[in-house]
């Protein structure tokens, strides 16, 4: 597989070739997905969740999302590097989101930033400092106070009609693609045909560009109930509750270590 790059995610899109993308949050996982041909790894701020275990994204700096990019960055060859840009990074001033995106390209490796929502003069702004930008829209955690939880975003034609002007907006304030997370699968087919770059989708069904799940949900790592879409494609959870619930055994009956193999 080539080097992915905001050039090959676009040229996949004109080829109707699907793009599939992880989350990663450290440099063994990142590593595994990058060996396995996986196009983009995100490092997003889920990780405040699935990582860190807060009770939602808005409590993730900027420091813990370059700390983890950072690991990442050093398991990749191929993969495209996103990094998401966690809340009140971005929002307040245009330089100030100019310098954080700078920040997780030079000091973090990224090769990308992620915004939530149609903050198009932020995007303009870093996009025009040569830092490619991932959009999203639908249902965008950083603003559950608002959207009033995790709900279905885009039912009402008003709403629908707004996100798809808004990925408009996007691409022109030049995204070279779009999250769409958590809408009707028909919203987010119509959202993917009136834009010329590739659209990526959670939750949103299967007519977009390419999908993107959190590899914890993905995996079935956590007892906290998951996301209805994330379909679970190996039970690495059970599988390591299984082998720690070995190792305990081992060690309380006295069977581990085995001193011919120590050293």
């Amino acid at each position: 597989m080539e080097k992915q790059s905001v050039q090959t995610f676009i040229a996949a899109k004109q080829r109707g070739e699907k793009l599939a993308l992880l989350t990663a949050y450290d440099y063994a996982t990142a590593k595994i997905f990058d060996e396995s041909g996986i196009d983009g790894i995100l490092v997003g701020d889920s990780l405040g969740m699935v990582v860190l275990g807060y009770e939602n994204t808005l409590r993730v700096t900027l420091a813990e999302v370059l700390h983890h990019t950072k690991a990442v960055s050093r398991g990749l060859k191929k993969a495209l590097l996103i990094a998401d840009m966690p809340f009140m990074s971005y929002q307040t001033a245009v330089c100030d989101a100019v310098k954080n995106a700078g920040r997780l390209v030079q000091e973090g490796g990224a090769e990308s930033v992620k915004l939530e929502r149609a903050y198009v003069e932020p995007i303009r702004a870093i996009a025009k400092a040569q830092i490619p930008v991932m959009g999203h829209l639908g249902l965008t955690p950083q603003s559950i106070h608002i959207l009033g939880g995790y709900k279905v975003q885009g039912k009402k034609p008003a709403e629908a009609q707004q996100l798809i002007d808004d990925a408009k907006r996007l691409e022109d304030a030049g995204a070279f693609s779009i999250v769409l997370e958590g809408i009707p699968a028909a919203l987010a087919a119509a959202v993917t045909e009136s834009v010329s770059i590739p659209t990526i989708g959670i939750g949103a069904g299967p007519n977009c560009d390419g999908q993107i799940l959190v590899y914890q949900d993905m995996f079935n790592m956590l007892s906290d109930p998951k996301p209805k879409f994330a379909k679970t494609f190996a039970d690495v959870g059970q599988l390591m509750r299984k082998g720690v619930q070995k190792y305990r055994e081992s060690v309380k009956s006295g069977e581990f270590p085995d001193d011919a193999h120590s050293y």
